[in-house]
């Protein structure tokens, strides 16, 4: 779907017939806003699933030593929820656009939250690495069928921070992670008792899923007539300005190999999970290592860190938008804010490989992730590219791509670490995925959707 050239058009939906009080057959009728409450859900089973797939990173100074690991074999442990997780991107997507995002996201919530409360009955490495391949598995479908959702429920001027409120679940996740997980292994005296109580939540959160998550407004019995409108109104409007039907035409991936954008899409998530996912699976042990901080200062310290990211992200969101709805292209809002983010971030990581001080480490770190996470945006760009139809394929690509970083950054990571003793080359790699981000946010065109 497009992001206008035809952003006023936009705005004025909501100044004719779609505005906040709208006609109904009783007469004015205020539109509802269950959009936004599935989007906080969404924002809530996000952060649940980060916390679950960081709380290894918060437990590994005690794992590390139980299992007696090598840095080469932490690194490799770290990646192995990536593996099955990149792999099962696609087919993933492939399924939501089939099946719709309600079911799949419901299967995902109910398989992980069992594969993270087995990898706390974890024996050794190779049991636990291979409860971490099945997390993987599971937690494919949850960010694609985000996307999807944000294709169906949203109006093209809300989409940005639909994006941000669902990827924001990420660093909200991580940093409160580092709290919960901290203080469930020093209550229950047990990282394995963490793991399991992580578990169950997350069954919980499949059942709130499969309660409140529709396909479609219409089938939601809070949605009123005015609300289903005004989400339909946005949709019929970028349809006719594709020159498509949006409910139909060719599905899959295949056809969208071609185009630039979607290489785009594909290296920006890459280079920016080259970045998040580096800090996320190892930012704990170098504080630990590198900067002496204990268990609970790790905690504290990446909830700062994360928690800024949070804050970043639902800010980036909410410019976006605005700027949109005053009549910018989305190229001029989506180049200049991710432009603006690629470089700060450069500057930050460059920075943290120079101060010897913590403290100005945690706070540089924390600049850093405030805007990265700018570019949670990224998740509006499926529904740009490619329509409600092809929505869920094309998140699921995206995240592929970003997953590749996910799976190889920790044993690269691991492997600078064990060959210098040392964390600055590794800072580095991080330095050149933020510039692969860079290149690619100012590649991508955002205005129009893919011809397919």
């Amino acid at each position: 779907m497009s992001i206008p050239n035809t952003e006023t058009a936009a705005t004025s939906d909501e100044a004719t017939p779609l505005t906040r009080e709208q006609s109904g057959k009783g007469g004015t009728q205020r539109r509802t806003a269950v959009r936004w409450k599935l989007f906080l859900l969404l924002l809530v089973l996000v952060s649940v699933n980060y916390i679950d797939r960081g709380s290894i990173s918060v437990a590994l100074p005690i794992i590390q030593k139980e299992f007696n690991l090598a840095p080469e074999l932490v690194g490799l442990l770290l990646s192995a929820f990536f593996w099955t997780y990149a792999l099962m991107q696609v087919p993933v997507g492939w399924l939501i656009d089939k099946f719709g995002p309600r079911k799949v996201m419901t299967a995902s919530c109910l398989g992980w939250g069992a594969a993270t409360a087995a990898s706390g009955m974890a024996g050794g490495f190779l049991s636990m690495f291979i409860a971490r391949l099945g997390i993987g598995v599971t937690e494919a479908g949850v960010m694609p069928a985000g996307g999807k959702l944000n294709a169906i429920w949203m109006h093209k001027s809300e989409r940005g921070r639909g994006a941000t409120i669902l990827d924001a679940g990420a660093p909200l996740g991580a940093g409160l992670g580092g709290i919960i997980i901290a203080g469930l292994i020093a209550s229950t005296g047990s990282w394995r008792w963490a793991f399991v109580i992580a578990g169950a939540a997350t069954v919980l959160m499949g059942l709130a899923v499969w309660w409140y998550v529709r396909d479609n407004p219409r089938q939601h019995r809070g949605v009123n007539d005015a609300e289903a409108s005004y989400i339909e109104a946005s949709h019929q409007a970028e349809d006719a300005e594709a020159a498509v039907d949006g409910s139909k035409g060719k599905r899959g991936l295949l056809p969208y190999l071609k185009f630039r954008s979607f290489w785009a899409m594909c290296l920006g998530w890459l280079g920016f999970n080259g970045v998040f996912y580096g800090l996320l699976t190892w930012g704990p042990l170098y504080l630990a290592q590198a900067k002496g901080f204990d268990l609970k200062t790790i905690g504290w310290s990446t909830l700062v860190i994360f928690g800024a990211g949070f804050v970043g992200e639902i800010i980036g969101g909410t410019i976006a938008d605005k700027w949109r709805a005053s009549g910018a292209s989305a190229n001029l809002v989506m180049r200049t804010l991710l432009g603006i983010s690629s470089a700060i971030v450069v500057a930050g990581l460059v920075g943290v490989t120079v101060v010897p001080d913590a403290t100005t480490a945690v706070v540089l770190l924390s600049v850093v992730l405030f805007f990265l996470r700018w570019v949670g945006l990224f998740w509006s760009i499926p529904a740009i590219l490619g329509g409600r139809t092809n929505a869920g394929v094309l998140g699921g690509a995206m995240n592929l791509s970003g997953n590749i970083s996910g799976f190889v950054t920790p044993i690269v990571v691991g492997l600078i670490v064990g060959a210098t003793g040392s964390y600055t080359w590794a800072l580095l790699y991080f330095v050149g995925s933020a510039v692969i981000m860079g290149a690619s946010v100012l590649t991508l065109n955002y205005n129009k959707r893919l011809p397919v």
